[in-house]
């Protein structure tokens, strides 16, 4: 049997008291907190393990380095706590093959295309359409070595068919139905990303700049559950 799919909530703030206060707040309602690059380059390593006390790590680096820096940087984050790491899947093979050989107890995943993004942006900057790069970047990544891959949710049915069933599947720019699209350019709604085939969800400023944040986390968790929905145990 496959577990539900989950919650991950990025607690992007450079202020250590409210990280603190969000990631306790959220403590048996995400089941993963992000620490991302706003929290590290204000707090440092510190700041993962403020989360870490409170739920599994995801470690939001976007690493995209020559591959002997990539690795330094990954084993630094797995001794500090992630659980999850990172890397932009454009940095190739042996980037990322270096990734998850210096942090063998991480799941290292591959950010494919940002979802800031949109067509027309990936046309000016020379590159082809989200429908056809990111598969092929979602391929070339777990065969790599990869343990997941980062998506919007519109591509996640591609690239859920085009890798083995025990990739996990993140879809960042999740947005419950109502909510303000902030800079996200490719948003998809949290039962609109499951029924793609998405295994991790991640939710950032509807939950944190909300007033009440686990209101907000249990009517995403709502929305979002399936009674045939099975996805893979991991092991974060």
């Amino acid at each position: 049997m496959r577990a539900e799919p989950r919650i991950a909530v990025a607690l992007d703030t450079a202020d250590e008291g409210r990280l603190r206060e969000l990631a306790a707040g959220l403590a048996g309602e995400a089941d993963v907190l992000k620490v991302g690059l706003q929290a590290m380059s204000a707090l440092g390593p510190r700041a993962i393990g403020i989360a870490a006390g409170h739920a599994p790590v995801f470690c939001d680096l976007k690493l995209h380095d020559i591959p002997n820096t990539v690795a330094g940087a990954a084993a630094a984050a797995a001794a500090h706590g992630a659980s999850l790491l990172t890397v932009h899947a454009a940095g190739g093979a042996a980037m990322i093959e270096a990734a998850a050989a210096a942090a063998p107890d991480v799941a290292v995943l591959a950010v494919t295309v940002l979802t800031s993004l949109d067509d027309e942006e990936l046309v000016l900057l020379g590159m082809q359409d989200a429908a056809t790069i990111v598969p092929r970047l979602a391929t070339r990544a777990v065969d790599a070595g990869a343990a997941g891959i980062v998506c919007a949710g519109r591509e996640v049915a591609t690239v859920r068919s085009a890798v083995d069933d025990g990739v996990t599947l993140v879809v960042p720019g999740v947005r419950p139905e109502g909510a303000a699209m902030d800079d996200q350019a490719r948003v998809v709604t949290p039962r609109a990303a499951v029924d793609a085939g998405a295994d991790l969800l991640v939710v950032g400023r509807p939950v944190t700049a909300a007033e009440d944040p686990v209101a907000v986390v249990r009517r995403i968790r709502a929305q979002m559950t399936a009674p045939s929905a099975t996805r893979a145990s991991q092991p974060w």
